[in-house]
């Protein structure tokens, strides 16, 4: 199976129905992917080869749906750029990749100049005003002709993220990883396939985890809604609008979300999130406020989603006196083989830490010019992922994450994970989003520092969280002092940006 095939199999099946509705219009499932197959001819024509790298700059609609089929019709891979990076990071991944050709949204004309100065008007494609070839003339003068639609372990993607030098790496996804995530998302997430009448809502960029749903809801034949740039305000109006029924977010919109709703939506399935856990009292804003179907589920970028879920009945039952399930990352996913290890990368017994090591079909197979980087930072051992995620297993399968590796504060000689310090601190009433980080210290090597913002009407002063904070925990693992901010940053996928606090701490920058 390939997404090609998978693509032109649900045009077949479902025809005339819609299948995308976005800012750019909307597009039934036989227009999608008759586009998507001109499109692919069309860039075929350009001179691009199967196997070359094609860049992609496009925000969430029906163009960015198509341009993902219409790269995977021509065998081509997909670079997804996010706009949040901006000009230098593009320009590292596109050196990085190779890449052989751009297809932009012409909003970001001036950001891609140097990016398409390097590939020439003839390998840049636009969508709008802007250099390059038109994306609606090479709809109208695509080529006939059969295409290739290549083999389940082809490369169909790189998903790029950090080097342990910041340098962007490329993970190298197939056709095989993308189904085999479509499919445990469908079955592990979802429950199943969902119904004909069932709408999934894009608020976040499709390019990152609201996108692991397109596969699933283009199989079953049912709607997407695209939203670009959507606040909570503009969310809640679409799931009235469409009467969405599926939605994943990243954490802090989902909590932006539960206070901005008046009254639980309707016709709301399921809201998925993933990314981080939430606190519990997070959780249960998010059961009273929006509904009650809450799934979780935990994946990288070099092992895609879903590995483990946790899943409604485990939020039920969390919440109804079971907390330290709302902790877990839920029970592994039969599509993934999963263990936690020692730095032999041999097992260690259930209910001790390690590190998490994952294999199986949504697990990439290794990063795009390997050979020569030596900041890669994740490796294989014995076939197995080293996610560096560290974590323990506990009875019936249940993973429960730890921390990551690098971001671990040594202080004193001790090893502390800040997830353990921020779940204590979010449990006190009135925090809103916490983040502890470790600063050079000539006494303890690092000083455990939490930063912290408060609910609406919620006043909670630093010294109140630190007495809350030794109440809670050991003493090594307490906050040596505490910052109350209006926001903490987030990175580019909506996560508390760490490195990014820690920086602005040690340069006694104002927030």
């Amino acid at each position: 199976m390939t997404i090609g095939l998978l693509a032109r199999r649900a045009a077949a099946r479902f025809g005339d129905r819609p299948a995308v509705i976005g800012p750019d219009g909307g597009r039934s499932f036989t227009e999608l992917v008759d586009r998507a197959d001109r499109l692919a001819r069309a860039l075929l024509a350009l001179g691009l080869r199967p196997g070359e790298r094609v860049m992609e700059l496009l925000p969430n609609g029906c163009a960015l749906v198509e341009s993902d089929l219409a790269l995977a019709l021509a065998g081509l891979v997909r670079v997804p750029l996010n706009p949040r990076l901006g000009p230098r990071e593009w320009e590292r991944m596109a050196d990085d990749c190779g890449a052989g050709a751009l297809i932009y949204d012409g909003r970001y004309t001036e950001e891609t100049e140097a990016l398409r100065s390097g590939l020439g008007a003839a390998r840049t494609v636009v969508l709008g005003e802007g250099p390059g070839q038109p994306w609606t003339r090479l709809h109208d003068t695509a080529p006939a002709g059969p295409l290739r639609l290549g083999h389940a372990d082809d490369l169909a993607g790189l998903a790029y993220s950090s080097g342990t030098t910041g340098h962007p790496k490329g993970a190298r996804r197939t056709h095989r990883n993308r189904i085999a995530s479509a499919l445990a998302m469908t079955h592990e997430v979802l429950g199943g396939p969902p119904a004909r009448d069932s709408v999934y809502l894009h608020a976040g960029p499709a390019i990152h985890t609201s996108g692991l749903f397109v596969l699933p809801f283009l199989m079953a034949g049912a709607l997407q809604v695209m939203l670009d740039h959507a606040d909570a305000e503009q969310i809640l109006h679409a799931i009235d609008e469409y009467q969405v029924t599926h939605i994943a977010l990243v954490p802090t919109m989902v909590d932006r979300l539960a206070h901005a709703a008046t009254a639980p939506p309707s016709s709301l399935r399921m809201l998925a999130y993933a990314g981080s856990p939430m606190p519990v009292e997070h959780i249960r804003r998010a059961s009273e406020r929006l509904t009650p179907r809450l799934v979780q589920y935990y994946g990288l970028v070099e092992a895609m989603p879903p590995l483990t879920v946790l899943d409604e009945d485990d939020h039920a039952r969390g919440l109804a006196g079971r907390p330290e399930l709302l902790a877990s990352a839920g029970r592994i996913c039969p599509a993934v083989d999963l263990r936690v290890a020692g730095e032999d990368g041999r097992p260690v017994p259930e209910g001790e830490t390690g590190e998490v090591l994952v294999s199986g079909d949504p697990v990439t197979t290794g990063y795009f010019n390997a050979a020569d980087r030596d900041d890669l930072g994740k490796s294989f051992i014995d076939g197995y992922l080293r996610t560096g995620d560290v974590g323990r297993l506990g009875p019936g399968g249940r993973l429960w994450l730890t921390d990551r590796r690098n971001d671990m504060i040594i202080t004193g000689g001790y090893n502390v994970y800040p997830r353990e310090v921020e779940e204590a601190i979010t449990c006190l009433p009135g925090i809103a989003s916490a983040a502890v980080v470790g600063l050079p210290d000539e006494r303890w090597g690092q000083r455990i520092t939490a930063v912290y913002s408060c609910l609406p009407d919620h006043e909670i002063e630093p010294s109140q969280l630190l007495t809350h904070c030794r109440d809670r925990l050991p003493s090594h693992k307490c906050p040596k002092s505490a910052h109350r901010v209006t926001d903490l940053p987030l990175n580019v996928t909506g996560k508390i940006h760490r490195r990014e606090i820690a920086r602005r701490l040690m340069n006694a920058e104002r927030w």
